[in-house]
């Protein structure tokens, strides 16, 4: 874990994909889909009494699918549906091509021809590489990279163990901690 004090991490903004109760505490996540390590850490955090915000870091230098992988996701956003698919992706990250994509939206409850569009268009390309940059600007250069607490001060790359995950959930802001 590193001090960055003058990283300028945003803090939670009102477009990006947030899930957990208020004042739990905040854990900001800059993963991407194609990154073993990111599902690892997934599978960590299920269930963790969390305030999670997700941000993509998808290079394609890295991986050829993670910047279409991102856009999928927010295609599956603009349905209300990242969550589910996000957690769909992780859980099965052998099958992602196009046609398993368009296989996993009806029973995520996503219409698939808009999904189609959306994932194609400019906005969702805009929004992935609105994250990449931000975090980048933040010094991260892993994936998963973990922004901790409510100063966001905190970093811890890579997968998480469970006593930092259970740290992280006792830690300030959450209420137990009060």
């Amino acid at each position: 874990m590193t001090d960055l004090r003058s990283a300028p991490v945003p803090a939670p903004r009102p477009e990006d994909h947030v899930r957990g109760p208020e004042g739990a505490p905040l854990l900001v996540v800059y993963a991407d889909f194609t990154c073993p390590r990111c599902a690892l850490a997934w599978s960590r955090l299920a269930g963790a009494p969390l305030r999670i915000v997700f941000r993509h870091l998808a290079l394609k230098a890295k991986h050829p699918r993670a910047v279409a992988l991102a856009c999928a996701a927010e295609a599956a956003a603009r349905q209300d549906r990242f969550w589910p698919f996000a957690e769909s992706i992780y859980a099965d990250p052998g099958r992602t091509d196009d046609p398993h994509l368009w296989a996993r939206c009806p029973e995520l409850g996503i219409d698939v021809e808009r999904f189609d569009a959306d994932r194609r268009d400019d906005t969702a390309l805009a929004r992935v590489r609105h994250d990449v940059t931000s975090g980048l600007r933040a010094g991260v250069t892993v994936t998963p990279t973990f922004f901790v607490g409510d100063g966001l001060s905190e970093i811890h790359p890579g997968p998480p163990d469970m006593a930092t995950v259970a740290r992280w959930t006792t830690g300030p802001g959450h209420p137990a901690s009060r």
